[in-house]
């Protein structure tokens, strides 16, 4: 592995040590934001020099995905080298000079971890296929014998995320276990070499100036591997159906209560560094559960995806909110807000599908069945996004939202990158809709990309959504965003909520301190707004009422 000092890492210790409490983060996907070297994929340098688009957004800190060397199995959470950076995408130098640049403009800098896998290229997994059976290469990863007469069965039924068995067999005979793609070999964190390893990757990054982690698949880590290693019961239940059904704590491999260990030993040097390194978890567990991940001793936060899932309901927002916030609480921490990331289809299209749609079949049919109001569904998200933001905690956008792109729901099948389109027998297209790469300009090869065509194709309508459309344009989705967020950053006080106990059916109403309210209806109907002097609104008032799918911050 690549092991580099960095003497001239900026001196953050002026800085507020609590900055994420209530900070805007701004993921970036690094293939799709931008591509400075014409090759198609986006890169560091790209990404270097569209900081000022972040800078001038006004948000707080930018969370970088993946940018280790990978085969892109699946889109770089494929790791070969933790403590490197892809050719393709750059070099260390290009990281330095990144975060350098980031810092100059007052952005924070947040980087992926992807601890529970690594990739199938990785130093340690090529020494593990070449050593054998019961050797120390091969305890730092899950190797098992199999089942039947000659072992030719997998050594239970767990199933890979996307899709099939969660075992693959190498030539020998052994099994290796792979939560996500075969070329993803899970890590076996009972052996110390590999956390000795991992406290190295986090002074690595630490050193070099990165101001936080998010961490990849944060409640997989730890497993059961006493034997005999026990079977979920149910080859047609997936890991996740089974978490839920299963007493807290005891999936063989999800949400054990050992992983906590892993996060209070990693707190202990992420506090080691003035100001502390913060971590935010990506933790798919219930929310008492998920909260745990954030107690002060361990990440301090964990992404709230009920948030995410929630849909364009009043009241299960409400609840959810009201529990989240409780969760949070409970724990020491904030909350985070999320409505789009490299996972999921994009809320300007997901927010007006119908309720319990399957996006799945939505995606395989192309986003015809049902077909989708564009124009619905950026009113709906522009409300949505002034909601997020005026709770308390912290809020995580990804990019493009700020732009308004929907889900690019037709790509061509030939075209597609996700590995679940292969592991599924192309049953699921996958995430790549999400990922088609950034409009920058309304013209050119791929819109201000780069100077080349991108890795994967943007549709014709991309050029409307354009930066460069947007910018200074009145009413445009990216100037609420930039208004947004310079209003939000004057109004914080303090983590309160108190919900308004008269607000209409489908209205959700809340202030925040004593200085302002937000008021989101979600009913079909125009409402009254209470009394306060209006800030911003996301679409225009009605003859001076609140219409529908429309959210208004109100001074108090």
């Amino acid at each position: 592995m690549t092991v580099r000092s960095n003497d001239s890492a900026p001196d953050l210790s002026s800085k507020d040590p609590n900055w994420w409490r209530q900070a805007v983060i701004y993921q970036i996907y690094p293939r799709s934001f931008a591509d400075a070297d014409g090759d198609g994929l986006g890169d560091l340098r790209g990404i270097t020099q569209r900081l000022t688009h972040l800078a001038t957004l006004g948000v707080d800190a930018l969370w970088l995905s993946p940018f280790y060397p990978s085969e892109l199995a699946d889109g770089g959470y494929d790791v070969d080298d933790y403590r490197d950076v892809d050719p393709r995408l750059g070099t260390l130098d290009d990281f330095d000079a990144l975060a350098r640049e980031a810092h100059r403009l007052g952005l924070k800098v947040i980087v992926d971890l992807v601890p529970n896998h690594s990739s199938h290229r990785h130093a340690w997994f090529a020494e593990a296929l070449a050593a054998a059976p019961g050797s120390p290469a091969r305890d730092r990863y899950v190797f098992r014998d199999g089942r039947g007469e000659h072992g030719e069965l997998p050594p239970t039924d767990w199933q890979s995320v996307f899709g099939g068995s969660a075992w693959q067999r190498v030539p020998d005979g052994q099994w290796y276990l792979h939560l996500f793609t075969p070329e993803q070999p899970d890590l076996n964190w009972a052996n110390e070499q590999v956390r000795a390893d991992f406290r190295t990757t986090l002074r690595f990054w630490s050193e070099r100036g990165v101001d936080g982690f998010r961490v990849d698949v944060a409640h997989a880590l730890v497993k059961d591997l006493s034997e005999p290693l026990r079977d979920l019961g149910d080859p047609e239940l997936s890991s996740s159906e089974a978490l839920d059904r299963l007493p807290a704590g005891s999936h063989p491999f999800y949400d054990r209560d050992e992983v906590h260990e892993v996060y209070r030993d990693w707190r202990k040097i992420l506090d080691a560094y003035t100001p502390p390194r913060m971590a935010v978890a990506e933790a798919w567990v219930p929310g008492v559960r998920r909260a745990l991940y954030a107690r002060p001793d361990e990440l301090g936060q964990a992404f709230n995806f009920e948030y995410l899932q929630g849909g364009w309901d009043a009241a299960r927002l409400r609840e959810i909110i009201t529990g989240s916030l409780a969760d949070a609480h409970a724990a020491g921490a904030s909350a985070t807000w999320v409505l789009s990331n490299h996972d999921v289809v994009r809320h300007a299209t997901r927010l007006v599908l119908p309720p319990g749609t399957d996006t799945d079949a939505w995606l395989l049919a192309g986003g015809h069945a049902p077909a989708v109001d564009a124009e619905a569904g950026l009113r709906r998200a522009r409300a949505a996004t002034l909601l997020m933001l005026a709770l308390p905690g912290s809020a995580y956008l990804y990019q493009g939202e700020e732009l308004g792109l929907p889900e690019v729901a037709d790509l061509p099948t030939e075209v597609l990158q996700d590995p679940i389109w292969e592991q599924t027998g192309h049953v699921r297209k996958g995430r790549d809709g999400c990922r088609v790469p950034l409009p920058w300009t309304t013209e050119g090869p791929s819109y201000g990309f780069g100077d080349s065509g991108a890795w994967l194709p943007q549709p014709p309508g991309f050029a409307a959504y354009a930066v460069e459309a947007q910018d200074g344009a009145e009413g445009s989705t990216l100037e609420l965003y930039r208004t947004a967020l310079r209003l939000r950053r004057k109004l914080l006080a303090g983590e309160e909520l108190h919900w308004a106990t008269d607000a209409p059916a489908g209205v959700l109403r809340f202030d925040r301190s004593d200085t302002w309210r937000c008021v989101t209806n979600l009913s079909a109907e125009p409402v009254d707004l209470p009394p306060g002097e209006v800030l911003l609104t996301s679409a225009p008032l009605a003859d001076g009422r609140l219409g529908p799918d429309t959210t208004a911050w109100l001074g108090r």
